[in-house]
């Protein structure tokens, strides 16, 4: 399976030991010498707390704060693995965050549960509402700016970074519950609406993933796809930057904009799953400064 090798590969490159803090079967990456190439970037720093957010091995995120006295953004970091346990963890996300803490951003890197032990619907959900809760103790006991709070999710973790931001009804995998106060969401390779775009996200993974995590096939359950399409987000800005996966289909993209978010989608089609969030390779490079647009807010003052 081509993402569980790429993802792997990743996870081995990050190099894990035990994590602080007595978070049990947690990882937390550090640098291993030359595995990462010449550019320093692309080594994980160690995180500067490891804050759990759920009892279970997996309900725990890594802080990194930039040097400074802040008040910094914040990036809350969501990894991808096909909401299928044994493919991915936070680890992956760790070079990235590194290269964000470098430039001024402060991260919270998450990790939750997935299908296989004890996620999918609705315990993805209930972690990832959690570590929303998290992110109120960050603001409260850390030097960061609560007007530049952004969401971002590559691949899988392209659901979460959107549904903290949406509304949602008695429907709903938690039933109603208030968005997130942030102000921007930015989706690495991912999908904007699991429902219209199930069929590439499955062929991305390889292997029917969208389905055993909602619970069954769209037939079985119209009520849950229904809760999770696309509609108004309470965002400013919204920034794809896409490669395996296409853009949206143009009524997911029309049924975001309705809402005022601004939506911005950059695709590049030449480039891996993985290029474009890994710092160094010439595709993260391309959209990096588009990313630190949306991330330091600058993205507030452009144009839809």
């Amino acid at each position: 399976m081509k993402y569980a090798v790429l993802a792997g590969a990743l996870l081995m490159a990050a190099g894990c030991q035990p994590a602080p803090g007595g978070a049990p079967g947690a990882s937390v990456p550090v640098a291993s010498g030359d595995r990462f190439g010449a550019d320093a970037h692309l080594a994980p720093s160690r995180p500067d707390a490891v804050l759990r957010y759920a009892d279970h091995p997996r309900g725990f995120a890594e802080l990194r704060l930039p040097e400074g006295e802040g008040p910094f953004p914040l990036a809350v970091i969501f990894h991808g693995g096909c909401w299928k346990a044994g493919i991915a963890n936070q680890a992956y996300m760790a070079p990235l965050a590194t290269r964000w803490q470098d430039l001024g951003i402060a991260t919270l890197n998450v990790d939750y549960r997935e299908v296989g032990d004890g996620g999918g619907w609705p315990g993805s959900f209930a972690d990832w509402a959690a570590a929303g809760e998290l992110v109120d103790r960050v603001v409260a006991d850390h030097p960061v700016d609560p007007a530049r709070i952004t969401l971002v999710g590559h691949s899988a973790g392209a659901l979460p970074a959107q549904w903290l931001a949406a509304r949602q009804g008695t429907g709903g995998p938690l039933g109603p519950r208030e968005p997130l106060a942030v102000r921007a969401a930015i989706v690495l390779d991912g999908p904007a609406d699991v429902g219209a775009e199930r069929a590439a996200f499955d062929a991305l993974c390889e292997f029917s993933a969208v389905d055993p995590f909602i619970g069954g096939d769209p037939a079985a359950h119209p009520d849950r796809y229904g809760a999770l399409g696309a509609g108004p987000l309470a965002l400013e800005d919204l920034l794809f930057v896409q490669a395996v996966l296409p853009a949206a289909p143009p009524a997911v993209q029309a049924a975001i904009r309705a809402g005022g978010t601004r939506l911005q989608i950059r695709e590049n089609p030449q480039a891996s799953h993985f290029d474009i969030l890994t710092p160094g390779a010439e595709a993260y490079r391309a959209n990096e400064p588009a990313m630190l647009e949306v991330l330091l807010g600058q993205a507030a003052g452009r144009a839809k």
